[in-house]
């Protein structure tokens, strides 16, 4: 995958990204930051120590908390939609 979506279940922003992903019909990978703590520390190391959610790498570039236009300019940008 080269969408990976770090969030939480209990998140209304990482859920609001996912169904727009599965919207767009991007293929990601979702982890579940409260059930990984090594992938919870790479969201801090990204975020200058703060738990931001959600953090994205689509293909290297990394997002916090993207709006969904961000999100949506970054996919096509990548490739990821036409």
């Amino acid at each position: 995958m080269e969408v990976k979506v770090y969030g939480t279940d209990r998140c209304a922003e990482t859920q609001r990204t996912l169904k727009q992903l599965s919207g767009f019909g991007v293929a990601f990978e979702y982890v579940d930051i409260d059930k990984d703590e090594r992938a919870a520390e790479w969201v801090r190391a990204q975020n200058q120590g703060r738990l931001r959610t959600p953090t994205l790498d689509v293909s290297g570039q990394i997002l916090s908390a993207p709006d969904e236009e961000e999100l949506e300019s970054v996919l096509r940008e990548r490739g990821f939609m036409a």
